[in-house]
């Protein structure tokens, strides 16, 4: 783990409320698609949790850019991001987590709900530009349409990989796309969609809450305990 300053080179706009920020480190940094780091706008007081957060790496190793992305609210540390420059400087601290992805899965899965995609772009990214063997599902639910991020680049990799599937859900209103579908993630869903969920490695990423929701729903569901592999993100 090291504390490198990087420096904005780009900004993209995932949804109407999100957000990706691309920077360029002063060295190499090696880390595993999955992990994350902490972002410290108070270097003076490293325990100030409004200006110093956790977020995960949203792009793959092996890019000559690091990525994070953030749905943007009317928080601080919100409003520092939002007021980031190209060029302007930011202090990270990385890499860390241990809910990362390994080439030796051969199956694997994630049950995600809105920003908790951030690290699964990291691990397909990662497996379809090394064009590993991995299979790989993703459920991913939001409340409406509009808030699919990263939904053009799944499309594109499902497009180029035949090993990806990635179904879509839409919790607060019927969708318009077809390849989406009303409901919210459950165990009828996943009973009908994922039958082989004993031999899958599954990720879940996200708040607490979810984290937990999910981790409950998939052992209920068949999905193997020591399998499951989760990382909260506290105080988003």
């Amino acid at each position: 783990m090291k504390e490198l300053r990087a420096r904005l080179v780009e900004r993209i706009s995932r949804t109407p409320t999100v957000e990706s920020f691309r920077f360029i480190l002063g060295e190499k940094l090696d880390f595993i698609s999955g992990q994350f780091l902490q972002v410290i706008f108070d270097e003076q007081n490293r325990d100030n949790k409004e200006l110093n957060k956790y977020l995960s790496l949203s792009s793959s190793p092996g890019r000559e850019y690091i990525e994070v992305t953030k749905r943007l609210s009317v928080s601080d540390f919100s409003s520092r991001l939002k007021g980031l420059k190209t060029n302007d400087e930011v202090l990270f601290k990385l890499p860390m987590g241990n809910c990362g992805f390994k080439d030796e899965y051969k199956r694997i899965g994630f049950l995600i709900g809105g920003i908790g995609i951030t690290p699964v772009i990291s691990i397909i990214e990662y497996i379809t530009r090394r064009k590993l063997d991995t299979d790989i599902t993703l459920v991913y639910s939001n409340r409406t349409e509009a808030e699919i991020a990263f939904k053009p680049e799944l499309d594109h990799w499902q497009s180029i990989n035949k090993n990806l599937k990635v179904y879509y859900l839409v919790s607060e209103c019927q969708p318009q796309d077809k390849t989406c579908i009303y409901g919210t993630i459950n165990k009828d869903l996943l009973a009908a969609r994922v039958c082989d969920l004993k031999e899958r490695i599954f990720f879940i990423f996200g708040p607490p809450k979810m984290v937990e929701a999910m981790s409950n729903l998939a052992k209920d569901t068949g999905c193997i305990k020591g399998n499951i592999k989760t990382e909260n993100f506290i105080g988003y």
